[in-house]
Formats: C-alpha cells, structure tokens, sequence
C-alpha cells in the first residue's frame, strides 16, 4: 500500500469520524433518539481523547513517555470549575454568596484569589497560563538536566503525586477531596438544560477536531521532523547542532495545553472536579489508551481513548471487580501481538489477505 493510499483512508476515516460526532450525534440528541445522560457520556470521552492526543504527541512523536498528563488535565478544569462555582452566587446549601465548601470551613467572605473567577474570559486564560507555567517551569529544569527515559517518567509521576496530596488538604481552599461540584449556569444558561448539554458537547467535539487537524500539521512541519528524529535518536539530533531541549520543552508545553482544554471541558459536562482525577492511576490509563488505539498516528488516542471508555462502562456495570485485569490483559495483549494499535488493523488485514493470494500462485505448477 503506498504512502499516498494511507493517506487517503486515513482522512477519509477522520471525516467519517468528524461527521459522526460533530453533525450525526448531535442531530440524534436533538431529534430526542440520544438522552441527557449519553451525551454527556460521549463529550466526556471525547475530552479524555484530548488527553490521549497530549500522551501521544509527547510518547508517540517524541518518544517521552510523560505520567503527568493527568495534572494538567486537572488543573484545567480546575481553572474552568472556579468559575463555575462562582456562577452558583447564592444558590448553594448554606445560600451564601461564597461556596459551600468555604462555609463549612469557616469563611464569611471570598479569598482574595477567587475574586477574578467571576469573569469568564479571565478563567479562560488561567485554564492556560497554570499549566503552561507548571509545564515550562518543570521541563526547563528537567530538559535542562537532560533528564530522559524512564527518569523523566518518574519523576512526572512524581510532580503528579504531589501535586494530588497538595489538591487533597482543605487549606489550600480548592474544595479538599470533594473538589468542585453542584454547578448551576455557564455563561448564563443553565447546565441541565438540553441546547447547553448538547453545547457543550458540540463544542468538545469541534475542539478535538481542531486539535487533531493542528497536531497533524505540526507533525508535517520541519519542526514535527525535529521531533520524531529526537524519539528515533536524540545524540544524533545533538550533532547535528539542533537544540532538543528546546524542542521538547516546547512540545511538552504544547501537550499539556492540550489536555489543559481538555480538562476544562470535562468539568462542566462531568459536573465534578477532584484531585481523584489527577492521580497517577489515571495517567497510566492514558498511556493504555495511546497504546491501544495506536501510539504515534493521532487517529489512534482518538479511537483508544473512546474504545477503552466504552469498554469501561460497560465491564464495570456487569465485572465491576474484574475491569482493572481486564484492561492489564487487554495492554498486554496489544504489546504482544497488535504493536501498531487498532488503527494498524486494516493494514494487517490487507497484507494477511495479500500474504493469503500469493500462496496459490506460488504453488501452482509451471507451465510447459
């Protein structure tokens, strides 16, 4: 199959995709054939797919394995969730004009740090500039070091677990291990109401499509070049006299953006954000997604992120106490016999078939 074919199925497979997401299932919910509840459930998938494309684009393109991604994804809905907490004024428990959480701890007015969390636009921005500050701070000094391999893995597990433990103590005033929850109104419209659900969904969908259109047009850059030559050999990027520190602080940064948005868009169709989602656990199910859907394609954390999902809701319903072995078993069995993800598939498929059509010709006898 030359390059030139796979190319063409692999956009004719994102516009199918990007139809059915963006036009089809929205259309379905409107029409009344999709609930509330499933599109929620799929906006929610959707934003782990951003998360899965951040793993990705640092795993997959240039071969740093991050188990952080989960921080930044967090710390963007946090961001988002400050100001929706704001939206709720007076309409919590206690009917204070400050959350309920910092009632129950005692405060009679608002801190200082959540007064500008009252503007939209203002949130949007924090929803960047956190993680992307953490991001650049943490890769400067790592990349710097010249920190790689299985080292930059730990100690990004490392940063993520601290950072859960900070997330978790009631003095920092970010709702202690409840998090945010009970949201009211974005933007002025109400969050249960069908046209703001089927928004907010609408809106994650087109997001993941930017995104994606934005990664692949990274990968096709001199830069994207740079990139993966780093995953395939770092020194001889070095003697080549280009700066790799740069590069991968860069795309670090980049990534965790990525799943920044991601994170501020689960909030308010999840309606809940906690430290829980920023633990090391939930990094590593990222990873699986990668490599399940197919590490290093783009297209693959998309169909990894959803598929594994899916799986997920379906095996904790009916083997609530069997889905962690399943999804190790499932890992295991992509590491060893499917390498290329799900996306690698239909190529396996066509050559098996083709490896198949040459056998009879092979055998079949001369002619005299």
């Amino acid at each position: 199959m030359s390059a030139a074919t796979v190319r063409r199925i692999e956009w004719i497979a994102v516009a199918v995709i990007a139809f059915a997401l963006i036009v089809l299932v929205p259309l379905l919910h409107a029409n009344g054939a999709i609930s509330n509840f499933w599109i929620s459930v799929f906006g929610k998938w959707l934003c782990y797919a951003l998360l899965a494309i951040s793993v990705d684009l640092l795993w997959g393109y240039t071969g740093l394995l991050s188990l952080g991604q989960a921080l930044f994804f967090t710390l963007g809905g946090y961001m988002h969730g400050m100001y929706l907490m704001r939206m709720i004024g007076e309409l919590g428990q206690y009917k204070k004009p400050i959350p309920d959480f910092l009632v129950f701890l005692g405060w009679e007015r608002l801190p200082a740090f959540w007064e500008p969390f009252a503007s939209f636009p203002f949130a949007l921005t924090m929803v960047f500039v956190v993680p992307g500050v953490i991001a650049y701070l943490f890769g400067f000094l790592a990349f710097r070091s010249r920190i790689k391999g299985v080292y930059f893995s730990i100690l990004t597990q490392a940063l993520t677990y601290a950072a859960s433990i900070m997330f978790f103590r009631n003095n920092l005033l970010l709702g202690g291990n409840n998090g945010f929850t009970d949201f009211k109104f974005i933007l002025g419209y109400k969050l249960n109401e069908p046209g703001t659900i089927r928004g907010l969904y609408l809106a994650t969908a087109v997001t993941l499509l930017l995104v994606f259109l934005f990664c692949r047009w990274l990968s096709k850059t001199k830069f994207g070049l740079v990139q993966q030559a780093i995953r395939d050999g770092e020194n001889r990027v070095l003697f080549s006299g280009y700066a790799t520190a740069h590069f991968k602080l860069f795309i670090f940064v980049v990534a965790a953006l990525i799943a920044a948005v991601g994170g501020a868009l689960y909030t308010p169709q999840v309606g809940i954000i906690n430290p829980g989602e920023m633990q090391a656990d939930k990094s590593l199910e990222a990873v699986v997604w990668v490599a399940v859907g197919g590490r290093g394609t783009l297209l693959g954390p998309i169909v990894g992120a959803i598929s594994i999902n899916a799986l997920k809701s379906w095996a904790t319903t009916a083997y609530p106490d069997l889905w962690l072995i399943i999804l190790g078993g499932l890992f295991i069995l992509v590491v060893l016999f499917l390498p290329g993800g799900i996306v690698s598939i239909p190529a396996r498929l066509k050559a098996l078939a083709q490896k198949l059509r040459a056998k009879p010709e092979a055998a079949a006898p001369a002619k005299p």
